[in-house]
Parts: structure tokens; sequence; C-alpha cells
């Protein structure tokens, strides 16, 4: 998957601008079916702290890495 560099993806957390390298997919059970997924994108900083709003409230269902990011292991 190519992303023109225009239409980069950026992270979900408020004021952030920073590349986006993670994909958090979560579902609100009580207003999506089982296999329903939105998803809130994250930069390395904010990671942690969009996954654990998202998992307080039992929402988070995976997280991944957004393809075409460079990865943790580099």
């Amino acid at each position: 998957m190519s992303i023109p560099a225009d239409d980069a993806l950026v992270c979900s957390a408020r004021g952030c601008r920073a590349a986006a390298v993670w994909a958090l997919e979560w579902n609100n059970p009580r207003l999506h079916d089982a296999a329903r997924r939105k998803t809130w994108l994250a930069c390395d900083e904010h990671r942690t702290s969009l996954g654990d709003f998202l998992d307080a409230r039992g929402f988070l269902r995976a997280v991944t890495e957004v393809p075409g990011s460079p990865t943790l292991d580099t």
C-alpha cells in the first residue's frame, strides 16, 4: 500500500501531527455489531495512551502496524 506524501496518515491524538505507525482497531459493542471495526491511528508516542483509553472501555480489538510505516524493530 503506497500513500502519497500529501495524503500521509497522521496520529489521531488531539493536536498531534506525527506520522501514524499503529492502527488501533476498535468498536463499541453497544452500538456496533461484532464484525465492525473503526480505526484510530497512532504515532509511537501516543500508541499506549490511545490504546489504554479504548481498552479501559472494553473497545480495543487489535493493534497492528500501519502498512508502509517504519517498525519498532529497526
